[in-house]
């Protein structure tokens, strides 16, 4: 096995030695079955009213499994920072170091991990949708249309989007390696800051095209499915998924450049 094997399993070891990264994985499947009920239910048992058009059929459903994106993506950023600001936190990157001293091969390490960890939460984000939706828009809506070619590509690339989340959050990590510091940072953009940003820069016509260059309007564009624009009444234009798709990479490109030159080139004690 390679170097860059050994420390990929390395990596996939320390992950898998604690409890938390599937304590968050569950908890993001059960966060999103309960959304995907209560998500469910509103679209098909809302009135008709003439200021907000009602959101049905296939819309309906692209809407519902949409969430695994606009509200899930905050599990994937996080366990990919921990990934990174644990072994900071705890002082064990000195080892890691020992064990491959090139700081380039450790860091793309860190990031392929992120990745598989992160379509795993994507795998296990749908199931919990599913497991609720299907059954509530099947009973009081109008079906969930599994066999539709643009939910099933929502779903995929659904699942995508929430492996890059992750690789964003080990590249966020590896450039505010204090955990503490990381997580309320990612806490408060995915909650709070792009939320209001996007709706603020949506209600202005000059910055309305700024928007769209947000991380979650980029990843929105990727999937093809904007939970925001169906609330807010639009939510501001969405990119071509391919320029979404661009977009979130060079994010995810220049944090790791960033991280590299800064957390991943002191020296450690």
């Amino acid at each position: 096995m390679n170097r860059f094997g050994v420390a990929l399993l390395a990596e996939w070891r320390k992950l898998t030695s604690t409890a938390l990264w599937w304590v968050l994985g569950v908890g993001m499947a059960a966060y999103l079955a309960f959304m995907g009920a209560v998500l469910a239910f509103t679209f098909a048992a809302a009135p008709p009213s003439p200021d907000t058009p009602a959101i049905t059929g296939v819309d309906a459903a692209l809407a519902v499994l949409g969430t695994l994106n606009a509200i899930g993506y905050v599990f994937p950023l996080l366990v990919g920072t921990l990934l990174v600001t644990t072994e900071v936190r705890h002082r064990t990157l000195t080892q890691s170091l020992l064990v491959e001293p090139r700081r380039g091969v450790l860091l793309g390490a860190k990031l392929v991990v992120a990745a598989a960890v992160g379509l795993l939460y994507g795998v296990l984000g749908v199931v919990g949708l599913l497991a609720t939706s299907a059954p509530v828009l099947e009973l009081v809506g109008d079906g969930i249309f599994l066999t539709d070619p643009a939910v099933l590509r929502v779903l995929g690339l659904g699942i995508l989007v929430t492996g890059l989340w992750a690789v964003l959050g080990a590249a966020f990590g590896a450039v505010v390696p204090n955990q503490v510091a990381a997580i309320v940072a990612v806490l408060a953009f995915t909650q709070f800051v792009e939320p209001i940003a996007r709706l603020g820069l949506s209600a202005v016509d000059s910055l309305s095209g700024v928007a769209a260059f947000l991380p979650g309007a980029a990843a929105d564009a990727v999937v093809g499915a904007s939970l925001f624009g169906e609330i807010s009444g639009g939510g501001g234009d969405l990119l071509p998924g391919w320029a979404g798709a661009l977009v979130l990479l060079a994010y995810a490109a220049v944090l790791t450049v960033v991280g590299r030159w800064t957390t991943f080139a002191r020296d450690v004690a």
